[in-house]
């Protein structure tokens, strides 16, 4: 547990951190988008907003406070392992906006809310979810926000924290974290049963 608690705070802090520029509209990339592609835009927009704000809403309607926990933990670390690979990697997106292009904050997002709904409350809630994760990651390609690696990554680490932060699929494989670091890596050590 405190572990656990040690590793949220301190993505937490990574995300506290951030400068503003992260959040901040290049308007100096040469790409026009498409009319299409301004839609998909701004429709993967309105999703990375709507599905977590879905999930949380849901899981206050439910007065599940266990799975609010885990919801929060599962976001935070999506959050900072996103934004730390933002900042390490430094791609330029396919349009030129920027260099934040690895991973994909959008199908991280979405996909750790997806996998969240899955896990604490079923297939019915997660099916839906992952069909408009996967909307989602196809149309940030498709508007050239990112490659496809970038959304693959991105559904990858939202995907692995939701499973990782709930608490059935945790106890059930005797999932063990561990962070190792050496003179030029940090990292952590995950093992399960599988």
């Amino acid at each position: 547990m405190k572990l656990r608690l040690s590793i949220f705070s301190l993505l937490l802090a990574l995300i506290i951190a951030m400068p503003y520029s992260a959040f901040a509209d290049n308007s100096e990339a040469t790409f026009h988008p498409s009319a299409a592609q301004k839609g998909v835009r701004y429709s993967t927009d309105a999703l990375l907003i709507a599905l977590p704000a879905s999930a949380l809403v849901g899981t206050f309607v439910m007065k599940d406070w266990k799975g609010l926990i885990e919801g929060v933990e599962t976001a935070a670390v999506t959050a900072g392992v996103t934004y730390l690979l933002k900042y390490t990697v430094k791609e330029k997106r396919p349009d030129g906006s920027d260099w934040h292009s690895f991973p994909s904050g959008h199908s991280a997002t979405t996909f750790a809310a997806a996998s969240y709904l899955m896990r604490r409350y079923g297939w019915k809630f997660g099916v839906p979810a992952y069909v408009l994760s996967t909307y989602t990651a196809w149309g940030r390609c498709f508007a050239k926000k990112h490659h496809w690696y970038d959304v693959v990554v991105g559904a990858g680490i939202g995907t692995a924290s939701a499973f990782i932060f709930t608490k059935p699929y945790a106890k059930k494989h005797n999932l063990q974290l561990v962070p190792v670091a050496d003179a030029s890596h940090i990292g952590i050590y995950a093992s399960m049963e599988f």
